[in-house]
């Protein structure tokens, strides 16, 4: 049974990547739209 908890771990991992290049992604066009909105206005 230790490949079950091998499993778990690697599919917990790879959604904590995935995770945390979405947010990483929406960070940076949350940024990216601050500073067009500053330069337009």
């Amino acid at each position: 049974m230790w490949y079950f908890s091998w499993i778990l771990g690697v599919g917990l991992a790879m959604a904590f990547g995935i995770i945390n290049v979405m947010w990483l992604e929406a960070e940076y066009f949350c940024k990216a739209d601050l500073e067009a909105e500053r330069k337009k206005g």
